[in-house]
């Protein structure tokens, strides 16, 4: 049996954009994925706001990907319940598809740039490998310079067309009654509508 190439999409999808989508669909097809999970967190450790309760974000996720046979979308952090770090999460995975299993944690250069200050560093490196997708004003040659010696092997540039579409600015547009249509997939923004998300 051919081993799997499993690809991680982690995030608060608060909402899910068409940044996401492309970012997940480039790693697929460049780095000959067989699937790539997106794993809305439960309870980030890095946001400090308000977070839109899980069950909302995990359907806009599943209405995104609807569809698409390499797309799926877990639970697996939630049911884990708590604060969700990247590093359990891997350990989990690694344990539900044995150590045959390729992971790949598709990531920005934005986020990865800290990830010696994320939770066992070491453990989630020797766990997974890394693709990191370009981001506005971000260069990522700048990523070998953080990961040092662990650049070669674990670290995988992902050069693509660059969207600058954030969550935030998506959010902020709802507040303030503006358009999101081509930001989101048309399902995920009459969800929004329907369930008059973000308008506090």
């Amino acid at each position: 049996m051919k081993e799997q190439r499993l690809g991680i999409l982690g995030g608060t999808f608060d909402p899910i954009h068409y940044g996401h989508l492309m970012v997940a669909e480039a790693a697929r097809e460049k780095f000959s994925l067989d699937k790539v999970i997106f794993m809305p967190a439960s309870i980030p450790p890095h946001k400090h706001g308000i977070v839109t309760d899980f069950w909302h974000r995990y359907l806009m996720v599943m209405l995104a990907i609807l569809g698409n046979p390499f797309f799926e979308v877990s639970r697996l952090e939630y049911e884990r319940g708590g604060v969700t770090y990247t590093v359990d999460t891997m350990r989990q995975l690694r344990q539900l598809y044995g150590d045959a299993a390729e992971l790949f944690f598709i990531t920005g250069v934005d986020t990865i740039m800290d990830i010696f200050g994320w939770k066992e560093p070491e453990e989630l490196l020797s766990l997974c490998r890394f693709i990191v997708a370009a981001r506005p004003g971000l260069d990522l040659h700048i990523v070998g310079e953080v990961f040092g010696k662990y650049y070669s092997s674990v670290v995988m540039p992902l050069e693509m067309p660059q969207l600058d579409i954030s969550s935030s600015d998506i959010r902020k547009r709802v507040r303030e009654g503006r358009s999101i249509k081509y930001l989101v997939p048309e399902s995920v923004e009459q969800y929004i509508i329907q369930q008059k998300l973000y308008l506090l």
